[in-house]
């Protein structure tokens, strides 16, 4: 009989008072032999990291610093995509924990930083690997609950600053009912397609001026949605779209009409 992941219930939550990392903690217990679905979570993270290898925490206490845990289950190529699944999770886990007047300031940057009014919010850093010949994913995801970081090259908020009464660890508990509720549905009939529609309904407005660093250098044009596998679509001319599925996207000040 075919099981339904419909009434999935979060996976176990594991809180440590302080650590380094939560990935590098997921990764070791991974190697250990845990498959999950677990979450790591911790009071202090010392050593979080980004992506591109950029530091995130500043040791600071009362927010999110959390990893999933868990075997995806889907072909190599497909691992990509719970970027977004993460992404709209953590979307949804904060503009749920905001009052009206700023839950609609939430939006996404692909491929899953959550911004209000342009600040970020949440980072993601996801991380798989073979593991005794199975696929182990560990999704990284720090939400500025009580503070936020202020040494990174980029305008930054918290939840607390924007109307937010809950603790981390109330957010915590959304975000693992959020996750499993996101990874069931991209699990489910509609797969990735049901993901993709519901990152773009929260994402920014398409024609949003972006600039994303990639290998050969920057490249700017203007927000033109996701292609069907989850890639970037950017417009750099009328009659030039080009797709990324990798690189650094910031939001270029709106040209002045």
């Amino acid at each position: 009989m075919a099981h339904s992941h419909a009434t999935t219930a979060p996976p176990r939550i594991e809180l440590l008072d302080e650590i380094g990392s939560t990935n590098d903690e997921a990764q070791r217990r991974a190697a250990a032999g845990e498959r999950g679905p677990l979450w790591i979570a911790t009071r202090r993270q010392t050593a979080g990291k980004g992506r591109a290898g950029r530091a995130w925490s500043e040791a600071s206490t009362g927010n999110v610093a959390a990893t999933l845990l868990f075997e995806p289950g889907c072909a190599p190529a497909q691992l990509p995509e719970l970027s977004l699944v993460a992404g709209v999770a953590a979307h949804e886990t904060i503009a749920g924990a905001l009052p009206a007047r700023t839950a609609s300031l939430v939006e996404l940057k692909w491929p899953n930083d959550v911004l209000i009014a342009g600040a970020k919010t949440s980072g993601i850093l996801i991380e798989s690997g073979n593991y005794g010949g199975t696929t182990v994913s560990v999704i990284g995801i720090g939400i500025n609950v009580a503070s936020a970081p202020t040494s990174v090259d980029r305008m930054t908020t918290c939840l607390a600053d924007q109307g937010c009464t809950l603790d981390a660890e109330a957010v915590l508990n959304r975000l693992a009912a959020h996750a499993a509720q996101w990874l069931d549905i991209w699990r489910g009939a509609d797969g990735f397609a049901g993901i993709r529609s519901a990152w773009i309904t929260r994402a920014m407005p398409i024609g949003r001026a972006l600039e994303i660093k990639t290998n050969d250098g920057p490249v700017a044009g203007t927000f033109a949605g996701l292609d069907h596998d989850g890639a970037l679509l950017i417009d750099l001319a009328p009659d030039n779209r080009r797709r990324f599925t990798y690189g650094d996207v910031s939001v270029l000040p709106a040209r002045q009409a």
